[in-house]
């Protein structure tokens, strides 16, 4: 299709996205013999590429873009999957079967995967959208913080969570004086448990990053029309030629949510992918759903694990063959020499068992919730996380004191469990 085309053309699946989600349905949907036409649309010019990577090798500039495909242009071509780049969805008509893009072209389908993520969310203050503040979310938000490093001397990380840090730990490395403002009492204090914060707090400390808890921004100040600061709440002020934000983001549902979808927070999805309008599914990011490792509780989940897990249900679901969704959650963060490995999810946890010692900067934490074990947070410890899996799989209950006996792997204890 051209692009002043708005003639209709149609798919028999079109999936909104082109990032993990949505280049993983697509490879598992052709993977499974699916013969109907595919396209994916996405509103960035480039093909899927690997997101994590953004914020560490590709920012340290350790890693080349092409290094980044998710697969080759060849291998899009090659499964006859479209590619319709640099568009984004503007509108759907549930009852029509069709999409609108902001180019004004409208789109058929049979099947429509929304697939879209999220939007970096923005600081609301005076002076959010200056020149030199940043967020880290594409390609190109990086590359445009690339282009100002040589100018830059004092970076503002607005944020303690992991995107922050791991932005804080190269900037680090490449001799910039970085601070992260962090609102809550500690870093991490919505993903992890107070032992592991106050051990990346020591860490940034020891690389001479300045950790400032219970911050909150007043506004950005400005010299020349670029950023030259963050003033706090309290009055302080602090240099910084760039300001990154990392302090979430807005799940992009907006049209779904308007074409009558149920959801909120995400878009609401049941244990096959399927929102609440006909013929329309939801992964990644963006999808609201039960979450077994949550007790049930509505949640989403922000990682490339449940992007492709979803991925593959739907895919499932549409080629005939359905499964519920019930992969168990991992993530995983680089700064520095430091490998943090996650399993589980650790929401409503009553106790942390260090296993190992903190100080030798090889351990990890297991988090129980009514003695049964429910999230493992592993640094410099792959043993742990690939055996601790199970314990958490199985929700299991073994004694505390097993657990956190190093000399016993975390296998044998699962077996006996």
């Amino acid at each position: 299709m051209q692009e002043n085309d708005v003639t209709l053309e149609k798919y028999a699946v079109v999936v909104v996205g082109a990032g993990h989600g949505g280049a993983q349905v697509a490879i598992a949907l052709r993977q499974r013999k699916f013969a109907g036409s595919i396209a994916i649309i996405g509103e960035e010019p480039e093909i899927p590429y690997e997101r994590p990577p953004l914020s560490k090798e590709y920012l340290a500039q350790e890693k080349d873009f092409d290094r980044l495909l998710i697969r080759p242009a060849s291998f899009w071509s090659d499964r006859e999957i479209a590619m319709l780049t640099g568009r984004r969805v503007v509108g759907i008509d549930p009852q029509a079967h069709t999409i609108i893009t902001d180019q004004g072209q409208t789109i058929g389908y049979e099947h429509l995967i929304w697939a879209a993520g999220g939007h970096a969310r923005a600081l609301a203050c005076p002076g959010h959208d200056l020149p030199g503040v940043h967020s880290v979310r594409s390609r190109a938000d990086v590359d445009a913080m690339k282009a100002e490093l040589a100018m830059t001397r004092n970076v503002a990380v607005v944020g303690g969570g992991y995107i922050g840090l791991e932005a804080a730990a190269v900037l680090s490395k490449l001799s910039k004086k970085v601070t992260v403002i962090e609102a809550l009492d500690r870093v991490l204090g919505r993903v992890a448990g107070e032992p592991l914060s106050r051990f990346f707090e020591a860490e940034h400390r020891a690389h001479n990053v300045d950790i400032r808890l219970n911050a909150t921004v007043a506004c950005l100040s400005e010299t020349s029309g670029r950023a030259s600061g963050v003033e706090l709440s309290d009055g302080e002020s602090i240099p910084a030629e760039m300001v990154i934000v990392g302090i979430g983001i807005v799940p992009a549902v907006q049209p779904l949510l308007a074409a009558g979808a149920e959801g909120g927070n995400g878009v609401a999805i049941d244990q096959h992918g399927k929102t609440s309008l006909p013929d329309v599914y939801a992964i990644g990011d963006c999808a609201l759903h039960r979450n077994h490792f949550a007790d049930g509780i509505e949640i989403r989940l922000e990682s490339v694990q449940n992007a492709n897990d979803m991925a593959t249900v739907v895919a499932r679901a549409i080629t005939g063959d359905p499964v519920p969704y019930n992969a168990v959650p991992w993530f995983w963060s680089n700064q520095y020499d430091l490998r943090l490995q996650t399993v589980g999810l650790l929401t409503g946890h009553d106790s942390v068992i260090i296993r190992g010692d903190v100080a030798s900067r090889r351990f990890s934490l297991i988090y129980l919730k009514a003695g049964r074990v429910i999230a493992l947070d592993c640094v410099n410890s792959v043993k742990d996380y690939v055996e601790g899996k199970s314990l958490v799989v199985g929700r299991m209950e073994p004694c505390p004191a097993d657990l956190a006996n190093v000399h016993m792997p975390l296998k044998q204890i699962a077996v006996g469990g």
